[in-house]
């Protein structure tokens, strides 16, 4: 149970939030034509006489896309509907050609599901409605004329995946951990690549607000929320919108809001229409999509291990804190980065250590992302194994680090070229100890009298005096025998 409340002037206020995610289904082609779904091209160079409605043209489905949204029905333990169909959603609009959307109204693709996340309060099991697959409309520019909006078709006909939660959220972390969670599994699937940047994973955001234990208020919908933060940003602004509101003796009304990320507010687009506004009926031109037992049986064993199996194996099995399991998992690219380090023959744990601090740190100073690592697995594995067999300290390995980023040299070949080799050569380790211990002859009586704490101080003297090089496992053997 969520604590978050919305503080008004006459008492606490529950929020209640539902996301429809819109994710375009990983796929070289549109929905129901062969034209190329590739980001970036120049407007209006990715349009076939099917998506510019041209008379005559009939649909033909895009199978691929069909699989890709079993395998997504699939990863979140959803019902897979043996038998679907395709609705025509009537509208005009001068992003449309078609002057209707086809969709899947009545009977979608995939039935209920359900996501588990996990947010500061703890796990909680969120519902997923439904599935459907549907395609895109075009993308309407207003500036780049004074009097004229230009229309780029290159999006229309892409085929998205409208992914709609249960009313299950009551925070706004809440929604940020579902949408979080949602893009690392679609991504492990590989059925939608989750750049929100780009639009390809998008929201459109419910909100109302209601007294602890009520019927449910009146709704409002954000559209085409494109990041995590701006998904929290709409639920905390809306939620003290409607209380304000409501305190003030008036009504929410349901209705389509846009939000502005520069100002953080959200502004009023249009009413909301209901379903029979849009005079759904089914597609004429696409006969109902008939699944076998054997094609979902195929999507399901194509499926990879997913991020809270994976997560319970490295913890279970491999012995790693649950905290880097976690960082480790959230993020698919990261988990096969360290797959690929065990492949090498880094040690499970000093991996997940050494992998969530030492290289997140340098991949954010360098402001790169884990695919474009100057360091691979199997250099980390390299200068991973240096440290465990004592070749060097911990401490030199960080130098090592560093010289492998700037050179991309690999670990050994700095060691040996920089004179780098931890010694463990006692006779020249307790020649170093004796010096220290002669320099500091009031500090060895401080602790011959019981100030144990000093004993850090002599080995970081005699670290330094051998700058670094030393095993510190020998010097700690070799002082206790020295101040004995």
């Amino acid at each position: 149970m969520s604590n978050y409340r919305v503080k008004g002037a006459t008492g606490d206020w529950e929020v209640v939030i539902g996301l429809e995610v819109h994710a375009q289904i990983t796929s070289n082609a549109k929905l129901f034509s062969g034209a190329s779904t590739e980001f970036g091209a120049e407007p209006n160079a990715q349009v076939s006489l099917i998506d510019a409605a041209m008379p005559g043209m009939l649909p033909t489905l895009n199978g691929e896309c069909v699989k890709q949204a079993v395998r997504t029905g699939l990863a979140i333990d959803a019902e897979i509907h043996r038998w679907s169909r395709f609705d025509r959603k009537n509208y005009f609009y001068a992003d449309l050609p078609q002057g209707y959307q086809i969709s899947q109204l009545y009977h979608p693709i995939v039935g209920e599901g359900s996501l588990l996340v996990e947010t500061e309060e703890g796990e909680k099991v969120i519902g997923v409605e439904r599935i459907h697959i549907e395609q895109d409309a075009g993308k309407l520019m207003h500036d780049q004329h004074p009097t004229m909006s230009y229309v780029d078709l290159n999006r229309c006909g892409v085929a998205l995946m409208e992914i709609v939660s249960k009313p299950d959220m009551r925070s706004p972390a809440e929604a940020g951990a579902y949408v979080k969670k949602l893009r690392a599994i679609l991504r492990y699937v590989g059925s939608c690549d989750g750049n929100m940047e780009q639009g390809s994973m998008r929201a459109d955001v419910n909100v109302s607000v209601r007294r602890t234990g009520e019927e449910f208020g009146t709704r409002t919908e954000t559209k085409n929320v494109n990041s995590v933060r701006f998904i929290q940003a709409v639920v905390e602004y809306e939620a003290k919108r409607q209380v304000a509101v409501i305190e003030d003796g008036g009504k929410i009304v349901q209705e389509t809001r846009l939000f502005d990320p520069d100002k953080g507010v959200t502004r009023s687009m249009r009413s909301k229409e209901d379903a029979h506004d849009y005079r759904y009926f089914p597609d004429p031109d696409l006969l109902p999509l008939v699944l076998t037992e054997e094609f979902v049986a195929e999507c399901k064993a194509s499926l990879p291990e997913l991020p809270d199996a994976k997560r319970a194996r490295f913890v279970d099995v491999l012995g790693i804190p649950p905290y880097n399991a976690d960082v480790i998992t959230s993020d698919v690219e990261t988990a096969r980065w360290f797959e690929a380090l065990l492949a090498a023959g880094a040690e499970a744990k000093a991996g997940a250590n050494w992998l969530t601090s030492e290289l997140f740190g340098a991949l954010n100073r360098l402001g790169k992302d884990i695919a474009a690592s100057p360091v691979s697995p199997v250099q980390a594995a390299e200068l991973l194994g240096l440290v465990a067999d004592g070749t060097i300290s911990g401490s030199l390995a960080k130098q090592v680090f560093e010289a492998m980023l700037e050179t991309g040299d690999g670990a050994a070949k700095i060691v040996e070229d920089r004179g780098l080799k931890q010694t463990s050569d006692t006779g020249a380790i307790d020649a170093v100890i004796a010096q220290v211990l002669a320099a500091n002859g009031d500090k060895v009586e401080q602790y011959k009298a019981g100030k144990e704490a000093l004993f850090g101080f002599f080995v970081g003297q005699t670290m330094k005096a051998m700058a670094g090089k030393a095993n510190p496992q020998v010097i700690n053997e070799l002082l206790k025998k020295s101040l004995a």
